[in-house]
Protein backbone atom coordinates (compact mmCIF):
# COMPACT_ATOMS: atom_id res chain seq x y z
CA UNK A 1 0.00 0.00 0.00
CA UNK A 2 1.50 3.49 -1.28
CA UNK A 3 2.44 5.31 1.68
CA UNK A 4 0.66 9.15 1.46
CA UNK A 5 -0.75 10.00 4.57
CA UNK A 6 2.08 11.95 5.35
CA UNK A 7 1.61 14.18 2.08
CA UNK A 8 -2.17 13.88 1.38
CA UNK A 9 -3.49 16.76 4.09
CA UNK A 10 -1.46 19.33 3.03
CA UNK A 11 -1.89 18.68 -0.71
CA UNK A 12 -5.44 19.59 0.16
CA UNK A 13 -5.42 22.35 2.60
CA UNK A 14 -3.05 24.16 0.51
CA UNK A 15 -5.09 26.92 -1.07
CA UNK A 16 -5.03 27.97 -4.66
CA UNK A 17 -5.77 32.04 -3.51
CA UNK A 18 -5.25 33.89 -0.80
CA UNK A 19 -2.18 32.62 0.04
CA UNK A 20 0.53 34.53 2.37
CA UNK A 21 3.74 35.17 -0.88
CA UNK A 22 7.40 36.68 0.08
CA UNK A 23 9.11 37.62 -3.26
CA UNK A 24 12.77 38.44 -2.78
CA UNK A 25 13.98 41.52 -4.54
CA UNK A 26 10.61 42.59 -5.72
CA UNK A 27 11.87 46.39 -6.44
CA UNK A 28 11.54 46.04 -10.43
CA UNK A 29 12.11 44.01 -12.99
CA UNK A 30 10.96 40.21 -12.67
CA UNK A 31 10.43 40.72 -9.04
CA UNK A 32 7.90 43.22 -9.88
CA UNK A 33 6.61 41.19 -11.76
CA UNK A 34 6.14 37.91 -9.98
CA UNK A 35 4.56 39.86 -6.98
CA UNK A 36 2.30 41.50 -9.28
CA UNK A 37 1.06 37.70 -10.96
CA UNK A 38 0.52 36.23 -7.33
CA UNK A 39 -1.64 39.35 -6.37
CA UNK A 40 -3.69 39.11 -9.65
CA UNK A 41 -4.34 35.53 -8.46
CA UNK A 42 -5.76 36.85 -5.19
CA UNK A 43 -2.89 36.62 -3.30
CA UNK A 44 -1.40 38.64 -0.14
CA UNK A 45 2.11 39.82 -1.02
CA UNK A 46 5.27 40.94 0.97
CA UNK A 47 7.50 42.70 -1.63
CA UNK A 48 11.43 42.58 -0.23
CA UNK A 49 13.81 45.12 -1.23
CA UNK A 50 17.56 45.59 -0.61
CA UNK A 51 18.20 48.89 -1.76
CA UNK A 52 15.84 50.45 -3.97
CA UNK A 53 13.04 51.86 -1.81
CA UNK A 54 11.67 54.40 -4.20
CA UNK A 55 11.07 50.87 -7.26
CA UNK A 56 9.81 48.85 -4.40
CA UNK A 57 7.39 51.44 -2.80
CA UNK A 58 6.31 51.58 -7.08
CA UNK A 59 6.02 47.68 -7.16
CA UNK A 60 3.88 48.00 -3.97
CA UNK A 61 1.62 50.73 -5.21
CA UNK A 62 1.02 48.73 -8.64
CA UNK A 63 -0.65 45.60 -6.76
CA UNK A 64 -4.23 44.98 -6.82
CA UNK A 65 -5.95 43.46 -3.59
CA UNK A 66 -5.15 44.86 -0.13
CA UNK A 67 -2.93 43.70 2.70
CA UNK A 68 0.53 43.63 1.12
CA UNK A 69 3.51 44.56 2.86
CA UNK A 70 6.75 46.26 2.00
CA UNK A 71 9.61 44.78 3.62
CA UNK A 72 13.64 45.81 3.66
CA UNK A 73 16.24 43.16 4.77
CA UNK A 74 19.91 42.49 3.26
CA UNK A 75 19.90 39.02 2.66
CA UNK A 76 23.13 38.46 2.05
CA UNK A 77 23.80 38.28 5.92
CA UNK A 78 22.05 35.02 8.05
CA UNK A 79 20.77 37.95 10.39
CA UNK A 80 19.01 39.84 7.65
CA UNK A 81 17.63 36.56 5.72
CA UNK A 82 16.29 35.46 9.44
CA UNK A 83 14.71 39.26 10.32
CA UNK A 84 13.12 39.41 6.66
CA UNK A 85 11.38 36.05 6.79
CA UNK A 86 9.95 36.90 10.58
CA UNK A 87 8.70 40.31 9.12
CA UNK A 88 6.91 38.46 5.85
CA UNK A 89 5.55 35.91 8.57
CA UNK A 90 4.43 38.70 10.91
CA UNK A 91 3.18 41.45 8.22
CA UNK A 92 0.94 38.44 6.30
CA UNK A 93 0.46 36.73 9.57
CA UNK A 94 2.31 33.54 7.80
CA UNK A 95 4.21 32.52 4.82
CA UNK A 96 2.40 29.67 2.06
CA UNK A 97 4.65 30.99 -0.74
CA UNK A 98 8.41 31.76 -0.91
CA UNK A 99 9.83 33.33 -4.49
CA UNK A 100 13.33 33.53 -3.88
CA UNK A 101 14.14 36.00 -7.13
CA UNK A 102 17.03 38.65 -5.24
CA UNK A 103 20.43 37.83 -6.69
CA UNK A 104 23.25 40.01 -7.79
CA UNK A 105 24.95 39.81 -11.26
CA UNK A 106 27.83 41.92 -11.73
CA UNK A 107 30.49 41.21 -14.21
CA UNK A 108 33.98 39.85 -13.59
CA UNK A 109 35.38 38.03 -16.60
CA UNK A 110 38.97 36.59 -15.20
CA UNK A 111 40.75 37.40 -17.48
CA UNK A 112 40.83 40.91 -16.57
CA UNK A 113 39.79 40.99 -13.25
CA UNK A 114 42.51 41.76 -10.37
CA UNK A 115 42.23 39.04 -7.71
CA UNK A 116 40.82 41.15 -5.00
CA UNK A 117 37.88 42.42 -7.43
CA UNK A 118 37.31 38.78 -8.44
CA UNK A 119 37.67 37.59 -4.67
CA UNK A 120 35.12 40.17 -3.62
CA UNK A 121 32.26 39.20 -6.99
CA UNK A 122 32.83 35.96 -5.79
CA UNK A 123 31.86 36.33 -1.89
CA UNK A 124 28.75 38.74 -2.69
CA UNK A 125 27.43 36.05 -5.27
CA UNK A 126 27.56 33.04 -2.71
CA UNK A 127 26.45 35.39 0.08
CA UNK A 128 23.22 36.57 -1.67
CA UNK A 129 22.62 34.50 -4.62
CA UNK A 130 23.22 30.90 -2.97
CA UNK A 131 23.37 31.56 0.88
CA UNK A 132 20.50 33.93 0.73
CA UNK A 133 18.18 31.47 -0.94
CA UNK A 134 19.22 29.04 1.44
CA UNK A 135 18.39 30.78 4.41
CA UNK A 136 15.39 32.20 3.72
CA UNK A 137 14.60 28.82 2.13
CA UNK A 138 14.96 27.29 5.60
CA UNK A 139 12.86 30.01 7.34
CA UNK A 140 10.24 29.74 5.34
CA UNK A 141 9.88 26.04 5.23
CA UNK A 142 9.57 26.16 9.06
CA UNK A 143 6.55 28.33 8.74
CA UNK A 144 4.88 25.94 6.25
CA UNK A 145 6.17 23.27 8.46
CA UNK A 146 4.54 24.71 11.36
CA UNK A 147 1.50 25.85 9.98
CA UNK A 148 1.05 22.28 8.70
CA UNK A 149 -1.17 23.47 5.40
CA UNK A 150 2.12 22.52 3.28
CA UNK A 151 3.10 25.35 0.99
CA UNK A 152 5.68 26.28 -2.25
CA UNK A 153 9.24 27.48 -2.71
CA UNK A 154 10.22 29.04 -6.19
CA UNK A 155 13.95 29.68 -7.26
CA UNK A 156 14.54 31.95 -9.95
CA UNK A 157 17.63 30.36 -11.17
CA UNK A 158 19.36 30.53 -15.05
CA UNK A 159 20.05 29.50 -18.28
CA UNK A 160 23.64 30.45 -17.67
CA UNK A 161 23.81 27.83 -14.70
CA UNK A 162 23.81 24.77 -17.64
CA UNK A 163 25.52 27.22 -20.51
CA UNK A 164 28.21 28.63 -18.91
CA UNK A 165 28.54 32.78 -17.92
CA UNK A 166 32.01 33.73 -19.50
CA UNK A 167 31.81 37.23 -17.83
CA UNK A 168 29.83 36.28 -14.73
CA UNK A 169 31.23 32.98 -13.65
CA UNK A 170 30.18 33.20 -9.84
CA UNK A 171 26.55 33.85 -11.56
CA UNK A 172 27.00 30.61 -13.26
CA UNK A 173 27.91 28.60 -10.37
CA UNK A 174 25.98 30.21 -7.72
CA UNK A 175 22.57 29.73 -10.03
CA UNK A 176 23.53 26.04 -10.71
CA UNK A 177 23.72 25.74 -6.79
CA UNK A 178 20.32 27.42 -6.98
CA UNK A 179 18.84 24.42 -8.97
CA UNK A 180 20.34 21.46 -7.07
CA UNK A 181 19.28 22.83 -3.50
CA UNK A 182 16.20 23.48 -5.03
CA UNK A 183 16.42 19.49 -6.10
CA UNK A 184 17.80 18.99 -2.29
CA UNK A 185 14.77 20.55 -1.00
CA UNK A 186 12.19 19.13 -2.79
CA UNK A 187 12.96 15.87 -1.17
CA UNK A 188 13.27 16.63 2.07
CA UNK A 189 10.60 18.73 2.20
CA UNK A 190 7.66 16.95 0.35
CA UNK A 191 7.05 14.83 3.29
CA UNK A 192 5.77 17.92 4.83
CA UNK A 193 3.68 18.82 1.83
CA UNK A 194 6.46 21.82 0.63
CA UNK A 195 7.00 21.30 -2.75
CA UNK A 196 10.21 23.40 -4.09
CA UNK A 197 11.24 23.89 -7.79
CA UNK A 198 12.88 26.51 -10.03
CA UNK A 199 12.77 28.21 -13.08
CA UNK A 200 15.48 28.48 -15.44
CA UNK A 201 15.44 32.10 -18.13
CA UNK A 202 17.64 33.51 -20.19
CA UNK A 203 17.49 37.09 -21.32
CA UNK A 204 14.25 39.21 -19.72
CA UNK A 205 14.03 42.70 -20.92
CA UNK A 206 14.65 44.06 -17.59
CA UNK A 207 16.11 47.43 -16.28
CA UNK A 208 19.11 45.37 -15.84
CA UNK A 209 20.05 44.19 -19.10
CA UNK A 210 18.18 47.18 -20.84
CA UNK A 211 21.30 49.00 -21.84
CA UNK A 212 22.78 45.61 -23.55
CA UNK A 213 19.04 45.17 -25.43
CA UNK A 214 19.88 48.57 -26.64
CA UNK A 215 23.21 48.72 -27.21
CA UNK A 216 25.06 46.70 -30.16
CA UNK A 217 24.85 43.19 -28.45
CA UNK A 218 21.19 43.57 -29.31
CA UNK A 219 20.08 41.93 -32.23
CA UNK A 220 22.55 39.09 -30.95
CA UNK A 221 21.27 38.75 -27.65
CA UNK A 222 17.25 38.17 -29.58
CA UNK A 223 19.58 36.18 -32.30
CA UNK A 224 19.51 33.87 -29.83
CA UNK A 225 16.31 32.30 -29.67
CA UNK A 226 14.28 31.35 -32.49
CA UNK A 227 11.53 33.58 -31.80
CA UNK A 228 13.79 36.53 -32.72
CA UNK A 229 13.54 38.13 -29.46
CA UNK A 230 13.76 37.84 -25.45
CA UNK A 231 11.35 37.16 -22.77
CA UNK A 232 8.98 39.56 -20.98
CA UNK A 233 9.04 39.53 -17.52
CA UNK A 234 5.24 38.18 -16.95
CA UNK A 235 5.71 35.14 -19.05
CA UNK A 236 8.84 34.25 -16.15
CA UNK A 237 6.33 34.96 -13.98
CA UNK A 238 3.57 32.94 -15.19
CA UNK A 239 5.55 29.90 -15.17
CA UNK A 240 6.49 31.39 -11.71
CA UNK A 241 2.77 31.62 -10.24
CA UNK A 242 2.08 27.93 -11.90
CA UNK A 243 4.84 26.14 -10.40
CA UNK A 244 3.35 27.75 -7.07
CA UNK A 245 0.12 26.44 -7.57
CA UNK A 246 -1.44 23.21 -6.29
CA UNK A 247 -1.97 22.03 -9.38
CA UNK A 248 2.26 21.72 -9.67
CA UNK A 249 2.96 19.60 -6.25
CA UNK A 250 4.18 16.89 -8.98
CA UNK A 251 6.32 19.09 -10.64
CA UNK A 252 8.69 19.29 -7.23
CA UNK A 253 12.38 19.09 -8.24
CA UNK A 254 12.25 20.55 -11.80
CA UNK A 255 14.06 23.00 -13.30
CA UNK A 256 12.00 24.56 -15.74
CA UNK A 257 13.39 26.20 -18.82
CA UNK A 258 12.23 29.32 -19.98
CA UNK A 259 14.19 30.63 -21.93
CA UNK A 260 12.70 30.51 -25.65
CA UNK A 261 14.59 27.49 -27.12
CA UNK A 262 17.66 29.72 -26.63
CA UNK A 263 19.40 26.96 -25.02
CA UNK A 264 18.14 23.19 -24.90
CA UNK A 265 19.44 20.77 -22.32
CA UNK A 266 19.62 17.07 -23.17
Amino acid sequence: MADTAATAPAATAFPATGRRVLVSGASRGLGRAVALAFAENGDRVAVHYGSRRADAEATLAALPGDGHALLHADIGSPEGAAELVAAADAALGGIDVLVNNAAVNTPHPPATTSYADWTAAWQQHVAVNLLGTAHLSHGAAQRMIEQGTGGRIVNVGSRGAFRGEPDHPAYGATKAAVHALGQSLAVALAPHGIAVASVAPGFIDTERVGDRLAGAQGAAIRAQSPFGRVAEPAEIAAAVRWLASPEAQWSSGTVLDVNGASYLRT
